[in-house]
């Protein structure tokens, strides 16, 4: 895998939803070997100062088909999102990726893509429906957030799905209720198929307990530091045999659902 340390040219940052923004950044290298799921280390400090010291890890939220460029989007938080936020076309982020292990998109024969997400955790997901959508095999998406606030990157998903369907926990969009409810619903019928999540730790837990012997595949959102697997800052508990944590930042985010304990 390579992986570039970079000086990214902001190309477009603006509002993606009620509460989220999105940066498209020029970053050829990172978008010609970037798979879904993977994600950026951004330094979120101006050049001449070191604080706040850490970067953060944003996943790949689009990643251009003809390689010149990629767009993540985050939720402002803190300082270091509210630097992000405010960077504008012409300016520069200094960015490490891409990083870590991304969704793995071999769906097998008769196999049908379904895409979970809940709130930012939307982000990387997006990226995985296109990469859907150009092979001619277009994802069921289903969206969920606890508000209308929380929903993000519904334009974008509505042209890559094959059908999107959104909840949230108050109906003030879509359809009333959580989205692992839907997705029991649509589980049904289609034991071939291959789900991907991201999302709250609750959400993710429920989706873990209805794959039962399908295949499915998790993006976990910790706190990073290192971002390389150093520190051991982002560790989670895995599940059977083997070593007894794995490290977010370098042996995912993006797990297999009986690969960790979620929550655990």
């Amino acid at each position: 895998m390579m992986v570039s340390l970079d000086k990214a040219p902001i190309v477009e940052s603006g509002p993606a939803g009620p509460s989220y923004r999105r940066l498209r950044l020029k970053a050829p290298e990172v978008a010609r070997s970037a798979e879904p799921g993977q994600f950026l280390h951004i330094r979120c400090a101006p050049p001449d100062r070191l604080d706040p010291l850490l970067r953060r890890p944003l996943s790949l939220h689009r990643i251009d088909p003809a390689g010149e460029w990629i767009e993540v989007l985050f939720r402002v938080v803190g300082r270091g999102t509210s630097y992000l936020a405010g960077l504008r076309p012409g300016d520069v982020a200094d960015v490490i990726g891409p990083l870590g292990r991304g969704f793995p998109t071999d769906l097998g024969p008769g196999a049908k893509p379904i895409i979970v997400g809940g709130g930012i955790g939307v982000a990387p997901l997006v990226a995985l429906a296109e990469r859907f959508r150009g092979r001619g095999t277009p994802a069921l998406v289903l969206v969920g957030a606890q508000t209308a606030a929380g929903l993000a990157a519904l334009d974008v998903l509505g042209e890559a799905a094959d059908e999107l369907l959104v909840t949230t926990d108050d109906g003030s969009s879509g359809r009333p209720g959580f989205v692992t409810e839907a997705l029991g619903e649509r589980l049904t019928g289609e034991p071939a198929a291959v789900i991907y999540a991201c999302g709250p730790e609750a959400m993710l837990q429920r989706v873990q307990g209805m794959v039962g012997t399908r295949r499915a595949y998790f993006s976990l959102e910790t706190r990073m530091a290192c971002g390389v697997g150093a520190c051991l800052g982002c560790a989670v508990r895995a599940s059977g045999a083997g070593p007894g944590y794995l490290r977010v930042c370098h042996d995912g985010p993006v797990f297999g659902a009986r690969e960790v304990i979620i929550g655990g």
